[in-house]
């Protein structure tokens, strides 16, 4: 939902507040195999999308058979997914997805247990995983999300960790830590709008804007920390929705996420003005987007119906609701 600290005058940089959903979703097989990390789709996917997750899913392999010196191979197939670099999460769920069957298949092997609140030396968790597969350098959303689903406020790092501001997929800086993880209120729901076209922002690119715009300002930082602390959070726990609505609109306009937005094309812009005049109680961005939200009610119908409308053949508008739990692992 938001990077919070990018100026790092207070000694800590980064943390963030992210918010799990149940829909989209990814569901990842795996089996043991001779020799070699292969991997199949059970459904239609375009060539450079199915290459971006062959990518991912052989990288985390391979860091995980190097760490632990595995001998064996292994089977994936992906049954389902979400679209990639649409600011999403997908990176890291799969390269999570992915370690957590191997520590599975081989628990025996390893003498691993995969237990979310403990690290000791026979222990992993999403944390130590995530730090093997090189994840959540900068933020930890999709790594606490991954294991307890919900809301999640995480606290970011140390500056003695991030001597300088970079996206996750560039910092070699270690998870950061979890302050907070709530439910989410059951009955409220979101309504999600994915345009169309080439709008991702990832890569050197992605590197550049960090280095570009920041640090940012201090005062944007001051200003965001008391709303998610003394607003948000307290609105979405006494269930105002009116109310924390109005407190996501306003951190649309602060610090990076305003930097975020502001890079995006005139047409999300506007497109997250309308779900606002369509009725949404608070309208954001998902991370550098295209993907944005509103959360609703009992007007759900109607945003979503004219938030449809809008999109046409432009993008793709559905509903769905929080996740209060992490991964489910079937057997």
């Amino acid at each position: 939902m938001t990077l919070i600290d990018l100026n790092g005058s207070y000694a800590r940089s980064n943390g963030g507040i992210g918010l799990t959903l149940s829909d989209p979703s990814i569901s990842l097989k795996g089996e043991l195999s001779e020799k070699g990390v292969s991997l199949d789709f059970s459904f239609e996917i375009e060539d450079e999308i199915k290459w971006d997750f062959q990518s991912k899913i052989l990288n985390s392999s391979n860091r995980l058979i190097k760490h632990f010196s595995i001998k064996n191979g292994f089977h994936f197939t992906l049954e389902k997914s979400y679209p990639m670099h649409s600011g999403l999460g997908s990176g890291t769920q799969i390269a999570l997805s992915t370690g957590r069957l191997i520590c599975e298949l081989l628990k025996d092997d390893l003498g691993l247990n995969y237990l979310n609140n403990n690290n000791t030396s026979n222990t992993i968790n999403s944390v130590s995983l995530a730090e093997i597969l090189k994840r959540g350098g900068t933020s930890g959303i999709g790594i606490f999300s991954f294991d307890y689903g919900g809301f999640i406020l995480d606290g970011g790092h140390d500056l003695n960790q991030t001597k300088t501001f970079l996206p996750s997929s560039a910092s070699s800086a270690k998870p950061p830590v979890l302050l907070g993880n709530y439910d989410f209120p059951k009955d409220w729901n979101l309504v999600i709008a994915i345009a169309n076209g080439d709008n991702t922002i990832t890569g050197r690119k992605e590197v550049d804007i960090f280095q570009k715009y920041c640090p940012i300002a201090k005062s944007d930082v001051e200003k965001l920390s008391h709303l998610i602390l003394m607003n948000l959070i307290p609105f979405m726990l006494e269930k105002d929705i009116e109310s924390f609505g109005k407190v996501i609109n306003q951190i649309q306009d602060l610090g990076f996420k305003k930097i975020e937005i502001d890079l995006q094309s005139e047409y999300i812009k506007a497109a997250m003005e309308k779900m606002r005049e369509f009725g949404a109680y608070g309208v954001g961005m998902s991370s550098f987007g295209p993907t944005i939200y509103g959360f609703t009610h009992k007007n759900t119908k109607e945003v979503y119906k004219a938030t449809k409308e809008y999109f046409r053949d432009n993008g793709i508008v559905f509903v769905t609701k929080a996740q209060n739990h992490g991964h489910i692992l079937e057997k």
